[in-house]
Order: structure tokens, then C-alpha cells, then sequence
């Protein structure tokens, strides 16, 4: 028998025990696992030769969990799995989500505050965080701007799209690879996915959307590169935020898209989950 393989993780039982039926049914060995962590309920594939049709399964599952074909499944099995609906809001699970990610939480937190002054007329964060040409930050000495405009925005829309795959994307790879990883990864795709966008169109742009495509590179290829470590995306998730990409080069948007922030960022996360990986085979050779 194989070393098992993580296949996917839930942060509740439920849908880590209907799946891990569903696939038994199908005739696949997987067993439901648990540990202590946000995604603690883990589904493990035990025989390798049976990966891709797991996987396959998988993400089916993911994309529509309460088709009845699984509970069918599972009432043919002796055994009856309810999914819990997910609750609008927990005061206990957002504050542990808080302490698991104390990173995500606070650029979260700095970019809503940052735009919320905007809003009420403060704009001293919006001017000193505003990229400048290269030329003027030799002059000035002022390099924080290389980052800052990742913590700017300009719509409700703009923030929202942002934040939301922050904080999904985000939370997840600061919660397996540490707080140290996350920043490496911010940091990294921030300067230079802006300075692209600098040498590209000027400094008058703005927003997360660099880092954010960073962290659909690195989860994207993560799932790719490693499965066993529980990352990954739907495919129609990495074709819709694909096909957004394409559609901002097509100029047919009412509003300005940072396309180049958003290319070089995405290439800034696929090449840094490949350090993820070649840093963890080194220390497993070591």
C-alpha cells in the first residue's frame, strides 16, 4: 500500500465523510482523516493508482456538494451524512480565523481602512502610499511605495473582488506554510508586479489585484505540483479568473484594469510555489 495522500480538506466533517463514502463507493481507497487545524478534516487517498480518477471526483464534488447522487451513495453504504449549512456569521470562528492568520487579517484590515478614510475625505494615506516614477524614488528614498500601491483602492467593487480572494486565498497559505511564507509572497508579487505596471502605464493605478493573482498562481500550481498538501482551486474557477485576465487586455470594461500587474502577478505565484516546493524537497533530502 502507498504512503496515504491528502486528496482534499474540509474545515467540517460532514462533507470530508460524504465524500470519502462516495468514493469508496466507486471503488476507490480513501479513508477520512482529522488533525488540528482550520481544514481539519482531510479526505486520504490510499493507493496512488487511483489519483486521477479521485481527483476527477473530487472536484466534482466541490462545485456542487449536495447533489443528491452522494447521499445516495451514502444511504447505500448503511450510513447517512447531513451537510451542515454554513453559517452567514460566527463571532467564535471569525476570531479564530483572526489568530490562525493574524497576516491576511491585517492587510485586510489596513486595506478597508485605508479606503474607508478615503471615503470620509482623509486622503494622506492615498498620497503617501501612491507609487512614483523611478526616477523621483532614487531622488526621494521613498521605496515603501514599491508596495503601496497594493493597499490603495478605488470602488466598492474594486476593494470587494480584492479582499474576498485575499482573505480565501490568503488564509490558506498562511495557515499550512506560516506567516513568514505569506509575507515572502505579498511582498515579492507587490513590488514586482507594480513596478511593472509603473514601467507599463504610469503610477496612476492602484489595488490588490497583483498579490491576489499571485495567490491564485501559487494555489493554482500548488495543486498542480503537490496535491498531497491539501491546496488547490475548481477549474472553472481558474477559467473564470483566466478569462477576467484576457477580458481586461480586451479594453470593452468601463473602468481601467491593471493588466500588467495582474500578468506579472500571476507569474510571481506560479514561480513562487514552485520555491515552495523545491524548498521542501531540500529540506526532505537533507
Amino acid at each position: 500500500m502507498s504512503t496515504p495522500l491528502k486528496l482534499v480538506a474540509f474545515s467540517k466533517e460532514q462533507p470530508a465523510r460524504l465524500l470519502t463514502l462516495y468514493l469508496k463507493n466507486h471503488g476507490v481507497k480513501v479513508e477520512y482523516q482529522y488533525s488540528d487545524n482550520d481544514y481539519a478534516h482531510s479526505v486520504m487517498l490510499l493507493e496512488l493508482s487511483d489519483q486521477i480518477q479521485a481527483k476527477k471526483i473530487a472536484e466534482e464534488f466541490v462545485l456542487n456538494p449536495n447533489d443528491v447522487k452522494y447521499q445516495t451513495a451514502a444511504w447505500q453504504s448503511g450510513e447517512t451524512v447531513n451537510l451542515t449549512p454554513v453559517k452567514s456569521f460566527s463571532a467564535a470562528k471569525a476570531l479564530y480565523d483572526l489568530k490562525q492568520a493574524p497576516f491576511t487579517s491585517s492587510i485586510l484590515a489596513i486595506c478597508l481602512v485605508i479606503y474607508l478614510l478615503a471615503m470620509i475625505g482623509v486622503s494622506g494615506p492615498y498620497l503617501w502610499l501612491k507609487i512614483q516614477p523611478i526616477a523621483m524614488l532614487i531622488d526621494s528614498g521613498q521605496w515603501w511605495r514599491l508596495l503601496g500601491p497594493a493597499l490603495i483602492h478605488f470602488s466598492v467593487l474594486h476593494i470587494a473582488f480584492n479582499l474576498v480572494w485575499w482573505w480565501s486565498l490568503g488564509k490558506q497559505i498562511e495557515i499550512t506554510f506560516g506567516i513568514s511564507s505569506l509575507l515572502m509572497l505579498f511582498v515579492f508579487s507587490a513590488i514586482v508586479s507594480n513596478v511593472a505596471q509603473l514601467l507599463v502605464s504610469g503610477p496612476n493605478f492602484g489595488g490588490l489585484s497583483g498579490v491576489v493573482y499571485a495567490l491564485v498562481g501559487c494555489v493554482w500550481w500548488l495543486g498542480w505540483l503537490k496535491p498531497s498538501w491539501g491546496l488547490s482551486l475548481p477549474k472553472p474557477i481558474i477559467g473564470f479568473l483566466l478569462v477576467w485576465l484576457v477580458v481586461g487586455y480586451l479594453d470593452i470594461l468601463p473602468v481601467n484594469m491593471a493588466n500588467t500587474a495582474h500578468t506579472v502577478g500571476l507569474i510571481c505565484g506560479c514561480l513562487f510555489a514552485w520555491f515552495l516546493v523545491a524548498r521542501a524537497e531540500s529540506v526532505s533530502t537533507q
